[in-house]
């Protein structure tokens, strides 16, 4: 069957899917400890930024802002780091890293950061002298990219401005990419299971914060600053997401000499298959037998479901490029077959990746895959009258969903239209029997509401 990968053919952009380049440093930036990001631009790039973040999690995430105004757009701006670097300084004392973001305004001005972070730098050797505090310059102009190339540069800066060499940890590193809590907690139980020590990073697992009396309102990351800096002796490192935090493993290759690895995002069997492979090549410890289990559990649960009712289904993706990736083997697993994979940035790369050569090898329909793409190209293709069965993708798609009586499954990021749903893993084994049930579940409620041989529910 044959693969057709293009570029949006129009100009502009109608209902995007992505974010800016700041939303993801300040992703990335969230999920370490004793940290705030300051946003170098104005109030809307962080305030919108959080809200999003917080109507994904339900939770709230400290984020700050340069607030940059008029005069500081003509005059320059660098003033506003300096202030706002002092004041978070006073106010955090626990505070220990500050990865300071930039944004398509402060860009265009062209303010000196790194100048102004050796400035500051001696500020605060006056003011707090013995305090360990590091700034971080992360440039990200919104024009650019987008989220997924943000949280990209920032873990390369991050890591490029922390990582240094010691003593070897025997750990393995892990760059998680934009994954959800629930993925990052899924990566943390494999490890366990084959009594293997990573290096999480970024480890988002705390963000599902309780609620405890008179403590903290407030969920944060868990990365440390000396995860940071010892992932410079580490045994390996591997990337789950090719386009998110592979560039800092191959910095740390090419800097530190630590043996690097980009796996397949281990969504689906045979990509978790080969992200336990990468471990156990790494660590020389074998694939435990509790893992061997969970494995065949999750084929039991797709066996059940994919001839019967998943088998020639059409089905439309678009989110990040990782992610879409994976859910499109995924689906190729299960007799799904992923038709319309839709990416929302103007990243070349796409053309060049092996994954998709693979999938055109193994599809059972004609697939498109579009790049720099938005809603409206979903929406274009169901309104002509494609055929689609079923949308996955996060809830900014909803409505191309709803109004056309297609049935969803909510995935990736943000999910704010339904509960809880990042705390679930797509990834692992776990993952896999999550995804097959869950679409299944979602399709049998669609043929209940359509009275579409909902009767075969009775007999399965």
């Amino acid at each position: 069957m044959s693969l057709e990968l293009k570029q949006k053919e129009r100009c502009g952009i109608i209902n995007p899917m992505y974010n800016c380049q700041p939303a993801g440093a300040q992703f990335a930036s969230i999920g370490i400890k004793d940290c705030i990001p300051l946003v170098h631009g104005g109030q809307g790039c962080s305030m919108f930024v959080r809200l999003l973040f917080a109507q994904h999690f339900k939770e709230n995430f400290e984020i700050a802002s340069s607030s940059v105004h008029e005069e500081a757009a003509v005059f320059g701006a660098v003033k506003r780091i300096e202030e706002g670097v002092m004041t978070l300084a006073q106010r955090y004392p626990d505070l220990r890293v500050i990865p300071i973001i930039t944004t398509c305004s402060t860009e265009t001005i062209g303010d000196d950061i790194e100048g102004t972070i050796r400035k500051v730098n001696k500020m605060l050797e006056a003011e707090f002298p013995g305090r360990e505090l590091h700034l971080v310059a992360v440039h990200t102009p919104s024009y650019n990219g987008s989220h997924v190339s943000g949280y990209n540069v920032a873990v390369q800066s991050l890591t490029k401005t922390l990582a240094k060499k010691g003593e070897p940890t025997g750990k393995i590193n892990f760059f998680t990419g934009w994954l959800n809590p629930g993925d990052v907690k899924q990566i943390k139980h494999i490890l366990s299971e084959m009594g293997v020590e990573g290096n999480i990073l970024l480890d988002t697992e705390t963000f599902d914060a309780p609620t405890m009396p008179g403590k903290d309102a407030f969920a944060y990351g868990s990365t440390t600053v000396e995860d940071f800096e010892n992932s410079a002796n580490a045994k390996g490192s591997i990337s789950l997401c090719k386009y998110q935090g592979a560039s800092a493993a191959n910095f740390l290759q090419t800097k530190f000499q630590v043996p690097s690895v980009v796996t397949n995002t281990p969504i689906g069997i045979k990509n978790t298959d080969l992200f336990l492979e990468e471990i156990s090549k790494m660590s020389g410890q074998p694939i435990s037998d509790s893992l061997v289990e969970e494995r065949g559990r999750a084929i039991d649960a797709m066996a059940d479901l994919a001839h019967m009712f998943f088998a020639n289904k059409k089905v439309a993706i678009f989110g990040d490029p990782d992610l879409v990736i994976g859910l499109a083997q995924f689906c190729q697993e299960v007799e799904l077959e992923p038709t319309l994979l839709l990416l929302g940035d103007d990243n070349s790369a796409y053309t060049k990746d092996e994954r998709l050569a693979e999938l055109e090898m193994n599809a059972t329909a004609p697939m498109e895959v579009i790049w720099n793409a938005d809603l409206w190209e979903l929406e274009r293709r169901v309104k002509e009258g494609q055929q689609i069965d079923l949308i996955m993708g996060h809830s900014k798609g909803r409505y191309v969903a709803t109004d056309n009586k297609i049935p969803m499954v909510r995935v990736g990021f943000p999910t704010f239209d339904r509960a809880g749903l990042w705390k679930y893993p797509v990834i692992g084994y776990k993952g896999a029997e999550w995804l097959a049930e869950t679409i299944a579940n979602t399709l049998f409620v669609d043929m209940e509401y359509k009275k579409n041989k909902e009767w075969i529910l009775n007999v399965w």
